[in-house]
């Protein structure tokens, strides 16, 4: 007699978030700051990439804290992915460099004035790399006992016996050291560091002596050798914030919580003053590093006079970041003025942005970039495909035909296809209308339309 076994079989899905700009890693340059044509998943742009890469060396060497750029261009042109690819080279490196996003209509729907949240958009881009020398106890757990008298008490207290190669000692451990032991669960055999100003417990890893245990600890278990020497260390020990942050941490009652609380409201100038003296000690005592970081700005049209003036002066103050602004628009009016500017932007401050302009990609560099989409989005496409949404891209625009990626995918897919082929992308370019078909199936159609003529007849009958 014979048993069949069903086996049953789930199929997981993976969902993967991919941004507009997600399959770009970088400017794609080389030691010599000369653009490759396709790199990093930027394609053309080889102007632009070679000025951002300019500004990046010296943002990264400290020479441009306190100065603006502009990236001006058409729609479509890849100003923000030349932004979003400056920060991710800003962003590796020994000293990170921080970077803050900002879109410019973000300004106006906070729940606080528009400089403050200028000023703390400012403040979060200028890291503070503070340098201490704290004393460690670094060993291999031996044993860890815990006294259940005063456990049941509600306090905890316990013994913690810890070595080296060298010496062994018996620490008599607090509620606070216990409770640390028990979050990072601390066993015997563990090698650990601990820090004794702050009580702040971390794992090294795993003794060798405890190798045999390998079986019972699994495949990802790091082993480390017992360290040597004395069991107390002294060892410089860096922290990296940011202003804001010790902003919101000296101007809330709860301290550092506050940070996780979402609303950090508005802090008081006298606050800031205070952390800048203090932050101006630290660096002529050697106990810290400022780290200008990189504020971007984009939509930056869509900012008042006002916003214009305050980054005006607060590009002259001693602790500023490089402030990168990205727009597409041409000469138009300044927001809360009568005064029409090149790019919505005061002469004043555009006197002071390096201007860094994109243009318009050639037929070759279109289809180079919907190939890498298309990896991107994992899909397949077939060459008459691909043609035409470089035709499509040419005529229309190249976000409208990334989006038609996506959509003939799936029609593909419900023709059990391997790839896009022509036909699909022919279905759902008849189902989805670019701008300019809209317009002229308004102009056609534009009797049928509620305008403001229409409006206007209604209300005079």
């Amino acid at each position: 007699m014979s048993v069949k076994v069903h086996e049953e079989t789930k199929d997981i899905m993976r969902v993967e978030r991919i941004g507009a700009h997600s399959h770009i890693k970088g400017l794609g340059l080389d030691h010599s700051l000369q653009p490759i044509p396709s790199s990093e998943g930027f394609v053309g742009q080889l102007a632009a990439r070679r000025a951002a890469g300019v500004v990046v060396k010296m943002a990264q060497k400290g020479k441009i804290a306190g100065r603006g750029v502009l990236i001006a261009g058409a729609p479509g042109t890849g100003k923000t992915a030349v932004a979003m690819a400056m920060a991710q080279a800003l962003g590796g490196g020994d000293i990170p460099v921080p970077v803050t996003v900002l879109t410019a209509s973000e300004l106006f729907s906070l729940e606080m004035n528009k400089t403050e949240a200028l000023t703390q958009a400012l403040r979060k881009s200028i890291a503070v790399k503070i340098e201490e020398e704290a004393e460690l106890v670094e060993g291999e757990v031996v044993d860890l006992t815990l006294d259940r008298s005063s456990a049941a008490s509600g306090s905890k207290n316990g013994k913690l016996t810890i070595k080296t190669t060298d010496m062994e000692t018996v620490y008599d451990m607090g509620p606070k050291l216990v409770e640390a032991l028990v979050k990072e669960k601390i066993q015997p055999g563990d090698v650990v560091s601990i820090d004794k100003l702050s009580g702040k417990v971390s794992r090294l890893g795993r003794s060798f002596s405890r190798a045999h245990d390998y079986d019972a600890m699994g495949a990802s278990t790091k082993f480390v050798s017992c360290p040597d020497g004395e069991l107390q260390k002294r060892r410089n020990v860096q922290h990296t914030v940011s202003l804001h942050e010790i902003d919101v941490i000296n101007s809330r009652s709860h301290g550092f919580l506050a940070l996780f609380s979402g609303d950090t409201g508005e802090i008081k100038p006298e606050v800031r003053e205070q952390v800048d003296s203090k932050v101006g000690e630290w660096q002529e005592e050697g106990k810290a590093v400022i780290v200008p970081g990189v504020l971007f700005v984009d939509e930056a049209h869509m900012m008042d006079i006002e916003c214009f003036s305050f980054l005006n002066r607060a590009l002259e103050s001693e602790l500023s970041p490089l402030l990168i602004l990205a727009t597409n628009r041409g000469v138009t009016t300044i927001r809360g003025t009568s005064f029409k500017s090149p790019h919505g932007i005061p002469l004043d401050l555009l006197d002071r942005l390096l201007i860094i302009q994109t243009s318009a990609y050639s037929k070759e560099e279109l289809a180079q970039i919907l190939q890498i989409r298309s990896a991107e989005v994992d899909v397949d496409i077939a060459p008459d495909a691909l043609e035409m949404l470089t035709e499509i891209a040419l005529r229309t625009s190249l976000r409208y035909a990334m989006h038609l990626i996506t959509s003939s995918s799936i029609c593909s897919a419900k023709r059990r296809a391997a790839r896009i082929e022509r036909e699909d992308t022919s279905r759902v370019y008849g189902l989805f209308s670019d701008v300019g078909r809209s317009s002229e199936y308004l102009k056609s159609y534009e009797d049928q339309f509620i305008s403001e003529a229409t409006g206007e007849d209604r209300m005079q009958e």
